[in-house]
């Protein structure tokens, strides 16, 4: 499988969004708490991993 910018960037946003669905679903923080500083920071986290992974991705691929 070949994945591009916008399928990287979709399934990073799916994992995010069912993330946040099931935080708030199972009320174990305020709706508030997982909206204000949960889900931005499981952004910035899978943004940093898949920065690395890329990194990583060509790395594997440059060397022999």
């Amino acid at each position: 499988m070949e994945f591009n910018l916008p399928t990287a960037a979709g399934a990073l946003l799916a994992l995010v969004v069912l993330g946040t669905g099931v935080l708030i679903a199972a009320g174990v923080m305020a709706t508030s708490t997982v909206l204000m500083m949960v889900t931005p920071a499981m952004l910035v986290f899978g943004v940093i991993c898949l920065a690395i992974g890329v990194k990583h991705g060509e790395y594997r691929a440059r060397s022999p």
